[in-house]
């Protein structure tokens, strides 16, 4: 499992979010279920996990993320840091 592409897809995610939220300059109050949506119906993640992920548990998984990335502050982009942490979980 390359955790290198689920940091690619990731960080697509962020870009195409921001641009379906221009309007609201990306914010959006319930992003982890857009972009687990995104992530698992329109993009390669299932292929490159090797399993489709229930998107309730990926929902879950990147708020907890979130809140990790927020309190923690690691050094790498946070792309990278749910990356390994996702690619660990579903190993």
């Amino acid at each position: 499992m390359s955790t290198g592409r689920i940091a690619e897809l990731l960080h697509e995610a962020a870009e195409t979010h921001h641009r379906v939220y221009r309007i609201t300059d990306g914010e959006d109050a319930d992003w982890a279920s857009w972009y687990a949506s995104w992530l698992i119906e329109l993009s390669e993640l299932p292929d490159v996990l090797g399993r489709r992920p229930v998107r309730s548990e990926l929902v879950y998984l990147l708020v907890l993320l979130d809140k990790e990335v927020t309190a923690k502050e690691p050094p790498e982009p946070w792309e990278e840091y749910y990356a390994g942490r996702l690619a660990e979980h579903f190993a």
